[in-house]
């Protein structure tokens, strides 16, 4: 019964101690009851640190800029990882309506899944209600889609631009879990630091007295927006190769590319 096998068990506990005590040594003994020798602390393998990022950087400047009854949207085509150019002819820009272009830097892979669901969930807007979602609208749902990953948010810095419900150009810019503002100029990605306060001094006139009297043309803003690239161009590494440009008017959407350096 019950007294048997507590007896059985330890019986098998004594034989497996006798065991090691008669011909095995301890593990920190050597065969002759000596202290075993230990290595030296440069000898011993250390543990490693195992470390991987679902998320990678690749570079590149997107671009918005509103007027007052057009928008344009520009953005450079190099995809790059660390020093190296993986693609020269990558484009950030995905059009979603005829009056709404996006624009992504950050995770190419990330960016790509992104213009992929949008343009899922516009495709089913205009099926259910027979039109196109309007440009604040995908304003909105841009922002509500980021949120709805903010656990686990696309790695993407995103501008959306184009023109409302009035004819009136619109830019929106956001941060990579949806928190977003309506502008009149918005820029992301690796050369925004350079960028930003060239437009903030002359698109928004900020700092200066200088302040025109007549906005710009939508050819005029094009030339800004190609000067500012190619100056940006020269500076950051991760911008280059060609610009692709929509420029969005009451007609609908004219596509230009513009030359960059290659190195």
């Amino acid at each position: 019964g019950i007294f048997g096998s507590e007896m059985l068990g330890a019986a098998q506990t004594f034989g497996a101690g006798a065991g090691m005590s008669a011909g095995m040594p301890h593990p920190s003994m050597d065969g002759y009851g000596r202290p075993a020798a230990r290595l030296p602390t440069s000898q011993v393998e250390q543990p490693k640190e195992q470390r991987w990022s679902p998320y990678a950087n690749n570079g590149g400047t997107c671009l918005a800029l509103a007027g007052d009854d057009f928008c344009i949207i520009a953005a450079d085509s190099r995809l790059s990882q660390g020093y190296s150019i993986l693609s020269r002819t990558t484009s950030k820009i995905a059009q979603l309506t005829s009056k709404c272009c996006i624009a992504s830097s950050g995770c190419n892979a990330d960016q790509t899944t992104l213009h992929k669901l949008l343009k899922f969930k516009l495709q089913m807007y205009q099926h259910q209600h027979g039109k196109e979602l309007a440009t604040p609208g995908i304003g909105q749902m841009l922002a509500t889609t980021l949120y709805g990953r903010r656990f686990f948010p696309y790695y993407t810095f995103n501008v959306v631009g184009g023109l409302d419900s009035d004819g009136t150009g619109c830019v929106f810019s956001y941060d990579a879990v949806g928190c977003f503002e309506r502008l009149k100029y918005s820029v992301s990605g690796t050369g925004q630091a350079l960028i930003e306060p060239f437009l903030d001094n002359m698109v928004a006139y900020k700092n200066t007295d200088m302040k025109p009297t007549i906005d710009r043309t939508c050819e005029e803003t094009l030339e800004l927006i190609k000067d500012i690239f190619a100056s940006a161009g020269e500076r950051d590494i991760y911008t280059g190769d060609f610009v692709d440009i929509h420029i969005i008017t009451k007609d609908g959407t004219r596509y230009e590319q513009f030359p960059l350096k290659k190195d």
